[in-house]
């Protein structure tokens, strides 16, 4: 647990009595306007006082204060709005303990200037390493780089550019830094870090080949299962495989074109892809209504798979034996009816996908395709699925992965999916050489760029931390002191990348 500390807020509903005991603590004019909606910082000179004092009432040789027990308190940080010469962000403190009892105070000072493309206010390295020998009397310093590269910004998929909204970027960290900004070198520790999946941000379905309504297609369908039933022959109609590939719920062309087209499809399955593209309530009354009678009638004895719960598919198994029950189309009834089918037609194009690219077994896609929760719990199940699909084709479609490399990312998501709601945001991590994705980033500018350089062991060590990245590091600073940061390019030009420089130094006091 740590305290952070900001501005205390306006609230006009708050009690007087309440906003009188909130001034003791922090001063008027340092409340927060009401129109902000972001964190804001106090100034430098309020968050050291507070420092001091978050020190002194730790102190043990503070017996002034006649403290009879000290309490060691949480690491303290105060958010700080950059009005001293040195742009100060933070301001932090955390105690050093020996057991229960506390030896002395880390004090940490965090800041931050930019944005800017002028590589002259960029710090050198020896310098670095020459302020932290003199402030810390250290003779030997290690220094640790940490790199982050965007891999993926725009794509190029079936000759068009696709701005996608994949977030891929590599983390790369190594020991021994030679100079600021150097590209990490290939022994360096990589992981790949995901977030989201291949989209274009827009869905679409696919255009029907056919201007044929649902209900139409429905009916020819039926007719030729009954012809085949009657013994006629029929012959292949050569749109009829283009009409039932994988459609996987309307993804986009990048992803069928992965899928393998499946040859398996059952009833349920075709009629899915007949009545997809029904335009009303009512057609889907109609189309149901002419499924039910052909069962009824004896006069199609479909094929489906095993292992399906769906309303349809029961009565399907129920017209084997001659009878189906009366089932009533009314309400929702009919929309959940063709959600089952649409829900366990998915289910199978993944499941064909993932076990098709020998990513997963059937046993371990069980949780995802089971129907023994319901129909609420499947659709989100199914939707775990789809956010795995899209990460696997952002791997596969862009970054041109491998099965070695797929298979553990596989084993990742699931294992997360598992455990956990749908979370489009969260970032899954790969352990990767870096000689898997340097083709992206070795002529690219890094997203952060940074280099410890520290000394000491254990509770002695002492850090010193130089940074640049293309996001403010702080989001108070930007949200409420934007003339802090300078617009400025080099020769007025803006093609060289935009860094914030942070800079974090720590000291110590100790008490004994």
């Amino acid at each position: 647990m740590i305290y952070i500390l900001q501005k205390a807020r306006h609230n006009d509903e708050s009690d007087p009595a309440e906003e009188s005991k909130a001034d003791d603590a922090i001063y008027a004019s340092e409340l927060l306007p009401k129109e902000s909606s972001g964190p804001v910082a106090l100034s430098v000179r309020r968050a050291k006082q507070l420092i001091s004092l978050y020190t002194m009432v730790q102190n043990p040789n503070m017996t002034d204060l006649k403290i009879s027990d000290l309490i060691v308190l949480p690491p303290l940080w105060i958010r700080c709005d950059g009005s001293d010469p040195e742009r100060t962000c933070w301001l932090g403190a955390e105690p050093l303990k020996a057991g229960n009892k506390i030896t002395g105070i880390n004090f940490y000072m965090v800041t931050c200037d930019g944005p800017t493309a002028d590589k002259t206010c960029f710090a050198n390295l020896e310098e670095l390493k020459t302020g932290h020998k003199m402030k810390h009397h250290s003779s030997v310093v290690m220094t640790k780089g940490f790199a982050r590269y965007e891999l993926i910004r725009a794509a190029a998929i079936e000759d068009t550019i696709v701005e996608s909204e994949s977030n891929i970027c590599v983390d790369i960290t190594w020991n021994t830094v030679e100079k600021i900004l150097e590209t990490p070198p290939l022994i360096s520790a990589a992981t790949l870090a995901l977030a989201e999946g291949l989209k274009t941000g827009v869905t679409e379905w696919p255009e029907p080949l056919e201007s044929e309504s649902a209900l139409e297609l429905v009916q020819e369908f039926l007719t030729d299962l009954k012809r085949k039933l009657d013994g006629y022959c029929i012959s292949g109609n050569s749109n009829e495989t283009e009409k039932i590939k994988c459609d996987t719920a309307a993804v986009d062309s990048s992803i069928k074109s992965i899928f393998s087209e499946r040859g398996d499809l059952d009833f349920a399955e075709q009629l899915w892809c007949k009545m997809r593209s029904v335009s009303s309530y009512q057609e889907l009354i109609e189309c149901f209504t002419l499924i039910i009678k052909s069962l009824e009638h004896g006069e199609i004895q479909p094929w489906i798979h095993q292992g399906s719960s769906s309303l349809l598919s029961n009565l399907i198994q129920q017209s084997y034996h001659g009878k189906i029950e009366v089932i009533s189309l009314s309400g929702i009834t009919p929309i959940q009816m063709l959600l089952e089918i649409g829900l366990d037609k998915m289910k199978k194009d993944y499941v064909s996908f993932f076990i098709g690219q020998e990513l997963a077994t059937l046993t371990s896609l069980d949780y995802f395709i089971s129907t023994s929760v319901d129909l609420q719990e499947q659709v989100h199940r199914v939707q775990k699925l789809h956010h795995m699909l899209e990460i696997m084709v952002s791997c596969m479609v862009l970054l041109q992965f491998k099965h070695e490399n797929l298979f553990p990312l596989t084993q990742i998501c699931m294992k997360y999916y598992k455990e956990n709601p749908l979370n489009e945001k969260h970032v899954f991590q790969l352990p990767i050489r870096p000689a898997l994705v340097k083709k992206f980033y070795q002529n690219d500018h890094p997203e952060i760029w940074k280099v410890d350089i520290s000394s000491g062991h254990g509770q002695r060590e002492v850090k010193t931390t130089w940074q640049v990245s293309t996001n403010p590091p702080v989001e108070h600073m930007t949200s409420n002191n934007t003339g802090l940061f300078s617009d400025s390019t080099v020769n007025g030009s803006s093609e060289e990348r935009m860094y914030f420089i942070t800079m974090a130094k720590c000291s110590q006091v100790h008490f004994t």
